[in-house]
Formats: C-alpha cells, sequence, structure tokens
C-alpha cells in the first residue's frame, strides 16, 4: 500500500491543479505529469515540457468511473462491462469520444484513453482535485520515465510547478493501452 502524503500536501498539488498548474506524482509504474484535462494551457506545457506530438492524445485517468460519464455510456454493454470488471486497475482503455473530451486531449483522433486508477495517491488526487486528470509519464520524448522524484528533478527542474512525494506502485511497465472495441494492444503493460 502506497502511503498518503501529508493532508496540505495532497491539497496544495490538488489547488494548483485546479489554477491550471502542472504537477508530477508517482502513479502505478512510474512518475506521471498531471494537470486538469479542461486547461487548454496546462496540457500544451505538458506536451510541451515532454516534446510529445499533440497528435498523439493524452491519457485521462480517474479515481471513479463516473467521472466518464461523458463516454462509458455510449458503449455497447458488452464493452461497459468489460472495462468495469478491469477497473479500478492498471488498464487503459481507448473508447469512442462523442464531444466530450477537449480535441487538445484527443490529438488527431475521434476517441480518448482513459483509466480508472488503483493506486491510492492517484486515486487521493483527483478526489481532492474533484475530476479527472491528464496522466502521461514524466519525461521528455525519448528518454526512460521517471521511477523516482529525484529522476523527475533531474529531467524537469523547476519547470513543474509541485513535486507531490510517494511512491509508485511497484508494476515494472506503465499501463497497457487497448481499444476497447477490437481488443487492439496499443502500447504493452
Amino acid at each position: 500500500m502506497t502511503p498518503l502524503p501529508a493532508q496540505y500536501r495532497l491539497r496544495r498539488a490538488a489547488a494548483l491543479l485546479r489554477t491550471g498548474k502542472v504537477i508530477t506524482h508517482p502513479t502505478e509504474a512510474v512518475w506521471g505529469l498531471a494537470c486538469v484535462p479542461w486547461s487548454q494551457s496546462a496540457v500544451a506545457r505538458i506536451l510541451q515540457l515532454k516534446q510529445r506530438d499533440p497528435a498523439k492524445g493524452m491519457v485521462l485517468v480517474a479515481d471513479h468511473v463516473s467521472r466518464f460519464q461523458g463516454v462509458i455510456p455510449l458503449l455497447p454493454d458488452d464493452v461497459q462491462e468489460m472495462l468495469m470488471a478491469s477497473w479500478p486497475g492498471p488498464n487503459t482503455w481507448v473508447v469512442p469520444d462523442g464531444g466530450w473530451a477537449p480535441e487538445w486531449i484527443r490529438g488527431n483522433h475521434h476517441s480518448v484513453a482513459i483509466r480508472v486508477s488503483n493506486h491510492p495517491l492517484t486515486v487521493a488526487l483527483c478526489q481532492a482535485a474533484n475530476t479527472c486528470l491528464v496522466s502521461t509519464s514524466a519525461n521528455p520524448a525519448g528518454l526512460e520515465p521517471a521511477r523516482s522524484q529525484t529522476e523527475v528533478q533531474r529531467y524537469f527542474r523547476s519547470a513543474v510547478d509541485y513535486y507531490l512525494p510517494g511512491r509508485t506502485g511497484g508494476l515494472a511497465q506503465p499501463t497497457g493501452i487497448r481499444d476497447a472495441l477490437t481488443g487492439q494492444v496499443l502500447r504493452g503493460g
């Protein structure tokens, strides 16, 4: 079990997220960069920090499936059941969007990648911020994802607004990504 940081640290991170800032925190396998998905400027900062092509889109993570009610009800019943059986957990699913997610989250896609996490710190952060969050590995494109706060600081120094301390969930690889309708593996995990 990952110990949660002091409540004041969690509240500070959530307050910064709500004002459009970028934070970093441990996730299931690696440290991640996070922001509120509805802030285009915060997402643009993450893309710039990572040197990531905006066309690729971003993953959204939540504490509960209810955060994705803009897309889940659009799925066939059997697909909804499959997603619910895999969550909470380290499973990211790409689902048709239908106009719920902003274009800066979708990239060049008509779909959005979503995950309901079981990592205690990620869950607590989503609850404290009262929203789902952008979740992407904390590393510039082409470099290994950071597995510690020290590694994240080496990559980004003061370019990140807040470092929320904690431990990763111990997975060896970042979460897998699959297409919810076809089952196609888009990233192993």
